[in-house]
């Protein structure tokens, strides 16, 4: 197991270094930074000045050490726009993304899982043929629609929830959750739901499939040969075999869900970090971007990581495998 771990490490740290050098010669070469912290009214002298402040003096080599040397630090210089730590920013817009990204990914599994589960018992009820159809709707609608359009029915016409913003929140240490409260958690309903439609159809979708396939299989017959009842065969066997690849979905689409929060953070004006990344693109905040870009691609080397382990937790195949590979 131990062995395991380390090789998914290893394999990751070349990923790592890849995208920070992506970040980095975004953050290199992409805009004048010295020209947008000074403005346009400003001398020779305090040009130079802040070219050696911020190292822009130094190689490309150097100066990409450095950047590797701040980064594991979680230090990513000084936003352009705010003139403040971009590490400080993204602390302070991490609580928001995350509540908002496991909402939705609680609701996409809690819902999607059962009604995944049902189509594929029930296939030809009327209740299925329901489900199927909010599915075909949620994977057709764009994003963005669909956050109007929820903005449109329930803050404009019915008037019952916000349409935009976190609500009140309480901070606990440096975290800030909106759990707490009343309006912080009326004002997470329906940016969960936007973000979490589109996975809770794709959960129904592949879970249906996957038990509908696993239903034909030999063994479930076998199990009802046995005397089993339809519970223990629905829920002890075809549904535990279904999970490897809902796992990899699951996995996967949590990354993306965060990574990708983006348009409905915009569409809310969630203060997150998706909607801290639009604006440092609307005004070229290259820090802000780079540090973006390397922290989702480290959220997507430990989803993985932890996807492999849960593999090694459910397959008794993939356990046997690795103790076979760790006799030789």
């Amino acid at each position: 197991m131990f062995a395991f771990i380390v090789s998914r490490l290893l394999q990751a740290i070349p990923v790592m270094l890849t995208v920070s050098l992506i970040s980095f010669a975004m953050f290199a070469y992409v805009g004048d930074p010295v020209t947008i912290m000074l403005g346009q009214d400003y001398t020779e002298a305090q040009r130079e000045a802040l070219v050696r402040e911020l190292g822009l003096d130094q190689p490309f080599f150097i100066q990409f050490i450095e950047f590797l040397h701040n980064a594991v630090q979680f230090e990513f210089g000084l936003s352009y726009r705010l003139a403040r730590p971009v590490s400080d920013l993204i602390l302070e817009r991490m609580p928001a993304t995350l509540e908002l990204s496991f909402t939705a990914a609680f609701l996409a599994l809690a819902i999607g899982v059962p009604m995944g589960v049902y189509t594929g018992l029930y296939r030809d009820s009327w209740l299925s043929r329901f489900f199927l159809t909010i599915s075909l709707i949620g994977v057709s609608l764009p994003t963005f629609l669909i956050g109007i359009l929820l903005i449109l029915v329930f803050a404009v016409i019915l008037g019952v929830l916000p349409s935009f913003g976190r609500g009140e929140t309480v901070a606990i240490g440096w975290w800030t959750t909106g759990f707490l409260t009343t309006s912080g958690l009326r004002a997470l309903i329906l940016p969960s739901i936007t973000l979490g439609l589109f996975q809770m159809t794709l959960i129904m979708r592949l879970v249906r499939s996957e038990m509908l396939e696993v239903l034909r299989t030999d063994y479930i017959k076998f199990a009802r040969a046995r005397g089993l009842s339809n519970r223990a065969v629905h829920f002890g066997h075809a549904l535990k075999n279904t999970l490897v690849p809902v796992i990899t979905i699951t996995g996967l689409q949590l990354g993306a869900i965060i990574a990708f929060a983006i348009v409905t953070e915009t569409v809310f004006q969630w203060p997150g970090m998706g909607l801290l990344f639009i604006q440092a693109v609307a005004n070229a905040d290259i820090p802000i971007m780079a540090a973006y870009l390397l922290l989702i691609a480290l959220l997507f080397v430990v989803i993985n990581l932890i996807v492999d382990l849960l593999y090694y937790a459910v397959d008794p195949r993939l356990r046997g495998g690795l103790r076979a590979a760790g006799g030789r």
